[in-house]
């Protein structure tokens, strides 16, 4: 059924159908359950219907009973989760009295895995622990329960500091699992690898020396990525021996509405979904900004009467669980979700999955896409959006579904979140000088300033928590900054509405902007920047809000210096920078078609922040060349645009993880010089990556520019959206000489 479906579809949106990749079905590979189990957990097994193994889930299992760390980087519905049950059973049979600590990146994904331990008999033994658990039952839960499910808010925020009270559970604990690990990149990825170091040092300290299994999707450095989070060593389980049945992947462009211009995919997205429905087909689609989400359940509303909800971040919990039980029980025949559904959540079966825009990796794409056809056959459709990344990959399905996923990068090095963690580890514990160097090389350099802070002292060989409070409470895991603004309705007293960061909401939150929650639009009539508040109230406003910024940056230190292979008169650099960005307008833009209403100007602080950056200096002779003929400002600016969409396909991010500046003098290099550079205090690893493959970085960038079919630039290749200067000057054909110049051997 879903084939003929598809076969319709392509029929009906066939202008727009790029490319349909046949994704074809995988027979299971099985293996006999391994003897060391034993006669009892083979009986469990059968009473789930388990009489074989998965092949990996056999060779995890194996791993982690003789000692191994391990991560099973294997697909969606492939059954990692019993890759740790049969080992928590294994232990529980021998030694009653062992824990186990489950960590998951969201409380729904805890709330899911409790189900499914019930289901399997377990519930005596487990329960959840999380800032949702009632403070009366928190003791018994500690002092009862065998096996924990948490999240790594609460293991930082109340298990942790808190660690005299779990002291039976730390002796005895066993296994530790971290579910998801993919999820773990960027700010909650460096974030999580220095909780995890506090961890095994609370670990050690009583006696106890667990195993960790981590679950991930497949990534191409499962292994490597571990190692980083948690400073062990880790063995890859990455052959997926799950059935797979086939699926169909549709590329879906948009068609064009003007020279260059193409229809917005949220509107496309909303003829998906009707359609989809209309077929009876139950769907999912993914967003990158909760916005989006929110606007294309507003569409769909309007269109047709549909059971559609969206589903984001920044919802209280209550919302989030109704929407995942009315998935669940069939009660909605649409979700629009940002990757908070990306996890493996089980939200029952889903026929069709919507990608609104290329989520940013191939991991993330085909984890999302593994939310549809779970059982049989699915249905995946990417709408392209129009920035350069998208449209790259409508003109290369090849790509997409022949290059390995990207890897996971996360830095725990990171200044401002390691000097945080080291605050927390000597509050829980002295630190001793052996401890500090789970904490890497430059632990003994935040200590010393923690010290001139007053915050620790140094007593023998030991650093001591000096300052009093409570340090987990001034760190957010979810962000480098505390700064989050509130959002409240004044038209219901003022009813909490949900949160921003605070290096975001100058874009997000202005006064005049639209906030969109729900699917409803509110109006912010007042940013309280004093007390972190933003005032809005509903509106029946016709547009929506788009965010205009300026950027300066300058270099505080060089890191490394290095010239290309291929023409070694052009040197790249590796810097820290401090990065000054200022909201200086937002424009006001129409339902459904995008057309700019209007240009308001704002008057707020600049927002400033240090990080690590990127750079590529230009020399003198290719400077001269480029001016001979064509803009050179443009040039460098087309240039800095098209590198910005390209580097996601390097790094696993998104392209609202990076940002650019090109100028053709800077006085901290005394050269033409484009930075890219990450968009977080302190960096997370994005620029470096692109520091490593600077040359591929290029080489994509040329490719990119010169194969698309505008004349002198547009979305898809140089033209930016969120350019704060309105994407002038702009030299598409200048940056296509300069790139030739950069790559042409001397």
């Amino acid at each position: 059924m879903l084939s003929q479906s598809v076969d319709i579809l392509a029929s009906k949106f066939k202008q727009r159908i790029a490319h349909i990749e046949e994704i074809e079905g995988r027979a299971g590979e099985y293996e006999d359950i391994p003897p060391i189990i034993g006669e009892e957990i083979c009986k469990r097994l059968e009473k789930w219907g388990i009489k074989k193994l998965f092949s990996h889930q056999a060779r995890a299992i194996e791993a982690v009973l003789r000692g191994e760390n391990v991560v099973v980087a294997t697909g969606t519905a492939s059954g990692k989760s019993l890759c740790y049950l049969v080992p928590t059973l294994w232990h529980l049979e021998r030694e009653p009295q062992s824990t186990f600590l489950y960590l998951f990146p969201t409380k729904a994904l805890a709330q899911d895995q409790l189900k499914k331990l019930r289901e399997l008999e377990l519930s005596s033994l487990c329960a959840t622990y999380d800032g949702d658990t009632p403070s009366e039952q928190r003791a018994l839960i500690r002092e009862r329960m065998k096996i924990i499910l948490s999240n790594p808010d609460m293991l930082h925020l109340g298990i942790l500091p808190y660690h005299t009270e779990w002291h039976t559970f730390f002796s005895n604990l066993k296994l530790v699992v971290v579910d998801e690990v993919h999820y773990y990149r960027g700010v909650l990825g460096s974030h999580m690898a220095n909780i995890l170091r506090r961890l095994r040092r609370i670990t050690s300290y009583y006696g106890s020396h667990p195993t960790f299994i981590f679950c991930s999707a497949t990534i191409s450095n499962p292994d490597k990525h571990c190692r980083n989070l948690s400073g062990l060593e880790v063995k890859a389980i990455r052959e997926d021996g799950s059935p797979s049945p086939p699926k169909k992947f549709v590329l879906w462009n948009p068609p064009l509405i003007g020279a260059y211009e193409r229809r917005s995919p949220n509107i496309e997205a909303t003829e998906g979904i009707v359609w989809l429905v209309e077929n009876g087909l139950r769907a999912i689609a993914f967003t990158k900004a909760r916005k989006t989400a929110e606007l294309i359940a507003r569409y769909v509303k309007e269109t047709k009467d549909v059971a559609i909800t969206p589903y984001r971040a920044g919802y209280t919990p209550e919302e989030r669980r109704k929407i995942e039980k009315m998935l669940f029980n069939g009660e909605l025949q649409a979700v629009v979700a940002t990757r908070a559904l990306e996890l493996g959540i089980d939200i029952g079966f889903l026929d069709a999955c919507i990608l609104v825009g290329y989520p940013g990796s191939i991991a993330s794409t085909f984890q999302m896409a593994g939310r549809a056809g779970r059982k049989k056959e699915g249905i995946i459709i990417l709408i392209a959006g129009e920035d350069a990344l998208d449209q790259f990959l409508i003109r290369h399905p090849e790509y997409l579904f022949k290059t390995p996923p990207e890897e996971a990068i996360c830095d725990p090095q990171n200044p401002y979140i390691l000097k945080d963690h080291l605050a927390c580890a000597s509050f829980e514990l002295p630190l001793e000088e052996e401890a500090l160097a789970l904490f890497g090389a430059n632990a003994s350099l935040f200590m010393e300033e923690l010290r001139r802070e007053g915050k620790v002292a140094k007593l023998g060989n030991k650093w001591v928590w000096r300052a009093g409070g409570y340090p987990p409470r001034s760190v957010d895991i979810r962000s480098i900054r505390e700064d989050s603004y509130t959002i409240v309705d004044i038209s219901q007293g003022e009813k909490l509405l949900g949160t921003e960061e605070g290096i975001r909401a100058f874009k997000t939150i202005h006064e005049g902007a639209i906030y969109l929650h729900q699917g409803e639009s509110y109006l912010v009539h007042e940013l309280d920047i004093k007390r972190k508040k933003a005032y809005v109230a509903p509106t029946k406003a016709d547009y929506y809000t788009e965010a205009m910024s300026s950027t300066e940056i300058s270099v505080l230190n060089i890191i490394e210096v290095s010239s290309l292979t291929k023409n070694p008169t052009i040197s790249k650099g590796f810097a820290n920078v401090e990065v000054r960005e200022t909201v200086v307008a937002y424009r006001m833009k129409k339902l459904y078609t995008g057309e700019v209403l209007r240009v308001v100007p704002l008057d707020l602080p600049t927002v400033r922040f240090q990080t690590q950056a990127l750079f590529f200096l230009i020399p003198p002779l290719v400077e001269n060349e480029i001016k001979g003929g064509y803009d050179f400002g443009g040039a460098l600016h087309a240039l800095e645009h098209a590198s910005i969409g390209v580097l996601p396909l390097f790094a696993m991010c998104d392209r609202m993880d990076i940002g650019g500046v090109s100028t053709p003098f800077h006085p901290d290099t005394v050269h033409p010089t484009v930075f890219i550079y990450d968009g977080y205090p302190g960096g997370v690893g994005i620029a470096r990556r692109g520091y490593e493959r600077t040359e591929e970085l290029l080489e994509f960038t040329l490719k990119l520019i010169k194969e698309c079919p505008c004349d002198e630039g547009c979305p898809a290749c140089v033209l930016s959206p969120k350019c704060g200067n309105n994407n002038q000057p702009m030299d598409k054909k200048g940056a296509i000489a300069l790139l030739h110049l950069l790559l042409t051997p001397q």
